[in-house]
């Protein structure tokens, strides 16, 4: 029997025994994002990426808001993610991204999804795999143009071309790099990997041998197709920007002016108990913050088991009533205390607590929680996305 439903005195319809932490999307902030990354990408293609489970967002509800919106290709980290949305019914290419091993060739093949190679070894395979099933594998090769993480040298790419047009049953799609600084506003790096990326694209093309009718070329991340027009080439792949958030962080929401992305990710959690204690009070685990006056502290049910980490401990601000209320002692697993004695308004047990998002005029962005926890917005919209239940909202 499934739990009936209640809606409750904050106005939250849920399941009876829900969480009482709960992470909102909104549908209608990752359609604006698309649109404006979409506006930007001109006559190039935009693959959506949807790796991670869509940044936390939901892969498969992110593939079908973007795929309506236009999106020519999907970008996935693992097969697993790739099979995900052909059963899902999203028929645009998708292509695996962080690399592949021979035993996730025949589910490869069997769900039509596109293998980004990063060398040699997996083509033999590959090739007679495919050879055997009967068709033909389209598939890029990543080029390693100074990210120094994946790939292959640029100087090895003729070779690989030539021996992925040897292989029966191959067929080479696209050619794709990756920008490890378009976060950084000095645009030194971003430019001296682009040139040397449309160097080996040029000398390919000066190649005889070498015939790469209908090739794709990709380089742009979020950050390429934002800052960096001429970086767009025939495919842009932007990910962090469809979700509302900037690669170089606060800096380039203050620099876009009104028409700025709007973050798709709103974390809540619920007050189980308001408490007042004594000054000297000493709390939580380590007795890490001792109060210095009569204090009143909401306790909130969540805790670095849903992604709100121990390094937000004393640091941290959450948003009560509209108004900011900071974290104090340590955060532990599935409980935070948040001091809010100088909250105007009624604090009550069952309120709502924001730990990321809007409530009244008051905002707290993944931008803002990252520089708490010493990170990116990327990992804090991962973490709580992926480790708390998530509601779309239209």
């Amino acid at each position: 029997m499934s739990p009936q439903a209640v809606t409750d005195s904050g106005g939250w319809k849920q399941p009876l025994f829900d969480s009482l932490n709960r992470v909102e999307i909104s549908r209608a902030a990752l359609h604006y994002n698309f649109r404006f990354c979409r506006a930007r990408a001109g006559d190039a293609a935009v693959m959506a990426m949807v790796k991670t489970d869509g940044y936390g967002h939901g892969l498969v509800e992110c593939a079908r808001i973007f795929a309506g919106e236009g999106a020519a290709a999907f970008g996935v980290a693992e097969v697993a993610e790739g099979i995900a949305l052909r059963e899902a019914g999203l028929e645009q290419p998708v292509f695996v991204l962080a690399g592949l091993l021979p035993g996730m060739i025949p589910a490869l093949l069997q769900y039509n999804l596109t293998p980004v190679v990063v060398d040699r070894l997996i083509l033999p395979e590959l090739s007679r795999q495919a050879q055997r099933s009967g068709g033909e594998v389209g598939l890029h090769l990543k080029v390693d143009a100074g990210m120094g993480r994946q790939g292959c040298l640029p100087a090895a790419v003729p070779g690989l071309v030539r021996e992925i047009e040897a292989l029966p049953a191959l067929r080479l799609d696209g050619i794709m790099a990756h920008f490890p600084m378009t976060d950084d506003l000095d645009p030194a790096n971003t430019r001296q990997v682009f040139d040397r990326f449309t160097d080996m694209i040029q000398d390919l093309a000066d190649d005889v041998d070498i015939v790469l009718t209908g090739c794709c070329f990709h380089i742009a991340n979020s950050g390429g197709l934002l800052r960096y027009s001429m970086t767009r080439l025939d495919m842009v792949r932007p990910g962090i920007a469809l979700y509302g958030y900037y690669p170089e962080g606060e800096p380039g929401r203050t620099g876009a002016g009104p028409e700025a992305l709007q973050p798709a990710m709103r974390f809540v959690t619920r007050i189980i108990q308001v408490r007042n204690v004594p000054a000297g009070t000493a709390l939580g685990y380590g007795r890490t913050f001792t109060t210095g006056r009569a204090t009143t502290l909401a306790v909130l049910p969540v805790g670095y088991a849903n992604g709100y980490l121990r390094s937000l401990s004393n640091r941290a601000e959450v948003l009560v009533c509209g108004q900011r209320a900071p974290v104090v002692g340590r955060v532990s697993m599935n409980l935070t205390l948040v001091d809010v004695t100088d909250v105007e308004g009624p604090v009550e047990w069952g309120g709502e607590a924001v730990l990321l998002g809007r409530q009244g005029d008051e905002t707290i962005t993944a931008d803002e929680l990252a520089s708490w926890m010493d990170t990116i917005s990327y990992e804090v919209l991962c973490l709580f996305g992926n480790l708390n239940r998530r509601y779309y909202l239209d």
